[in-house]
C-alpha cells in the first residue's frame, strides 16, 4: 500500500511543498563539528593539511549566535603563533575555521533554503521508488544546466555535467540529497583545467525547520600543472534548549 501511494504521488510538487513548509523559525541549539582534509601538488612538493573545529550554534528570535569555546580560542592562538614562526606548521583549527563561520553554518541550520536554491539551477528529469536507510522513499533526479549558470561562470567552461538526486518521504520531506558536478574549460587561451565536486547531505527536522545533520563535500581539480583534492565533513548534533 505504501509503495502504491508513493508511485502515484507527484514527487516534485511534494518536495516543493515540503521545502516551503520547512523554512520555519523553530528555535535551535546545536553543536557543529567540521573535519577538513586537503592535498595540493605532487611528489616532493605535495602538501597535505588536516583541520578540526567545532562551535555551538543557537538561533532564536533574537538572531544567530555562534559560540567559540575557550579551548578552541586557545588552540587558535597557539596555532597563529606557530604559523608566524613557521609557515609550514600544522594548524588544524585554523584550517577548519572557515567551515564553522556564520556563512558556512547557515545551510546546515536552514537547509530548506539551501536545497531550494540548488534546485533552482536544475531541471527535473525523473522520479522512481527507492529505499533510504530501510525506509520507503522516492528518488528525484535533476540535471543541472550550463544555461542556468551566471555569465561569469560560463565564460571559461567548455564542458559541464551536473546532477542532483533527492530522496524524499511520502509527504515530500527530504531524507538526503547528492550533488555531483564535473567541469572542464580553458582560461587565457593556454590554461586548461578540470574540476569535480560531490556533496552528500543527510537531513532531519526540528519543528518546522529542515536541518542538515551531516554534509560531506569532496572536490578535486587540475590546472596549470597542479593537482589538488579535498574533503570536508560537517556534522550537526541537536542540543536541548
Amino acid at each position: 500500500m505504501c509503495a502504491t501511494t508513493l508511485a502515484h504521488a507527484d514527487g516534485l510538487a511534494d518536495l516543493k511543498t515540503a521545502l516551503t513548509r520547512l523554512q520555519g523559525q523553530t528555535p535551535l541549539k546545536a553543536v557543529v563539528e567540521a573535519k577538513t582534509w586537503n592535498r595540493q601538488g605532487e611528489g616532493k612538493d605535495q602538501e597535505e593539511t588536516h583541520g578540526l573545529a567545532s562551535v555551538s550554534v543557537e538561533e532564536s528570535p533574537r538572531g544567530l549566535h555562534v559560540l567559540y569555546s575557550k579551548d578552541m580560542l586557545a588552540k587558535l592562538e597557539v596555532e597563529e603563533r606557530q604559523r608566524e614562526k613557521d609557515k609550514k606548521a600544522k594548524t588544524p583549527t585554523l584550517s577548519a575555521l572557515n567551515e564553522v563561520n556564520s556563512s558556512a553554518l547557515r545551510p546546515m541550520i536552514s537547509a530548506a533554503g539551501s536545497l531550494s536554491r540548488s534546485l533552482e539551477k536544475a531541471n527535473f528529469k525523473s522520479e522512481k521508488l527507492d529505499v533510504f536507510n530501510g525506509k520507503p522513499a522516492r528518488l528525484l533526479n535533476f540535471e543541472m544546466s550550463m544555461d542556468k549558470l551566471s555569465e561569469r561562470e560560463r565564460k571559461y567552461l567548455k564542458k559541464f555535467d551536473g546532477q542532483i538526486d533527492v530522496w524524499i518521504a511520502a509527504d515530500g520531506t527530504p531524507f538526503a540529497s547528492r550533488l555531483t558536478q564535473a567541469v572542464s574549460g580553458r582560461a587565457y587561451v593556454v590554461i586548461s583545467f578540470e574540476m569535480k565536486n560531490e556533496e552528500e547531505w543527510i537531513y532531519g527536522t526540528v519543528g518546522d525547520r529542515l536541518v542538515a545533520l551531516k554534509k560531506e563535500s569532496k572536490n578535486s581539480g587540475a590546472g596549470m600543472g597542479e593537482k589538488s583534492e579535498g574533503k570536508v565533513t560537517k556534522t550537526l548534533q541537536i542540543q536541548a534548549l
